[in-house]
């Protein structure tokens, strides 16, 4: 967890930001922390981070257009080189927060970084962080949808399902209860709502944002009205979508695990990969969204599924991976998926 003192000089940092620009990974955990940050303070923009596996200097021109004067990172562990250089250039200060295992860093003064993990080796999502760092009890049930949605069920928990019964699971079960709130309670579909509107146009995202910067209550966006109809109608086509989908990759499933591919429009890996992990426990999980020529993969597993990502795809040429000791990603040429496959077929065979 991050230290009292880092919690109250981010805080800081909020207050002094009078224009601020925050930059977040493009799911829940990274939505629902710009949500609670940009709340708190009621000011500044936010940017969903699409390029992966780092925040890449392209997203420089989103500076120049917006003239911040502070610039936040949220939970995004990889940023290029040259796009940090950039903004100390432009003499702007940066807060990054992630919760990704990594090691010390070596920044520029104008870089205050924060992770828990080197602290004491702990990786609350920056949802709990944010949470933790505003304080705001009007925005428990924001944070709740990121942590859950982040497979990590918060010590605030108890007192979100005070305020609203109705929306969660007096007693999850199962080795993963953040999941069995993700989806099976009210508050889940929500998260799922929200998860699945980072999907739509650039136009309509900007729309859900404002929108969830102002409302007041969980219950404004399960109430179909004008302002949320079109996120209601873009959930539910992609769910259509997503239930397509994942009943071909449960067809997949063998004594050890699923590794499951496919290709189209819609880039939801990590969300199959979720689900699947909930369903199946006890397996490893490998899902692989092929895209041009490349492919996405979102691995899950009870055991240390980096160690084994990191280990499947070190003799891969330019391949790349990490991420948690339960949830990981890899982007690799679609050419070396039938490798990468044999690779963790080879190290579980070990």
């Amino acid at each position: 967890m991050l230290t009292q003192k880092q919690l109250t000089e981010i805080r800081d940092h909020l207050e002094k930001a009078q224009n601020p620009l925050f930059f977040f990974d493009n799911d829940n955990d990274g939505l629902t922390s710009f949500l609670q940050l940009r709340r708190f303070i009621d000011r500044g923009k936010g940017i969903p981070i699409k390029s992966y596996p780092e925040l890449d200097s392209t997203y420089f021109k989103r500076i120049e257009e917006l003239k911040p004067d502070y610039i936040f990172i949220l939970d995004k562990p990889d940023v290029s080189q040259d796009f940090l250089d950039k903004i100390t250039q432009a003499n702007l200060p940066i807060v990054w927060i992630d919760h990704h295992q990594t090691t010390e860093k070596t920044l520029d003064p104008l870089i205050s970084y924060y992770n828990p993990f080197l602290n004491d080796k702990t990786s609350e999502p920056v949802s709990y962080l944010s949470y933790k760092i505003t304080n705001n009890k009007e925005d428990i049930w924001i944070a709740t949808i990121g942590c859950i949605s982040d497979a990590y069920l918060p010590d605030f928990y108890p007192e979100f399902l005070e305020k609203f019964p109705e929306l969660g699971k007096a007693k999850p079960a199962g080795p993963k209860p953040s999941f069995d709130i993700l989806y099976n309670s009210e508050i889940g579909k929500i998260a799922r709502i929200l998860d699945f509107s980072l999907k739509d146009t650039t136009t309509n995202v900007v729309k859900m944002m404002k929108l969830m910067s102002q409302v007041k209550s969980p219950y404004d966006i399960l109430e179909e009205n004008n302002k949320t109809k079109h996120i209601l109608e873009k959930f539910n086509e992609i769910n259509t979508k997503f239930q397509s989908i994942i009943t071909k990759a449960r067809e997949q499933a063998n004594n050890q695990f699923i590794f499951f591919s496919y290709g189209g429009d819609l880039s939801i890996s990590s969300h199959l990969a979720n689900q699947l992990s909930y369903e199946f426990p006890d397996k490893l999980i490998i899902i692989g969204y092929k895209k041009e020529d490349m492919v996405n993969i979102s691995l899950r597993w009870k055991n240390d599924v980096r160690s084994l990502t990191l280990e499947a795809i070190k003799d891969i040429e330019g391949a790349t991976g990490g991420g948690h000791k339960n949830a990981t990603g890899a982007r690799m040429s679609q050419d070396d998926l039938p490798v990468f496959k044999e690779k963790i077929e080879e190290i579980l065979g070990k």
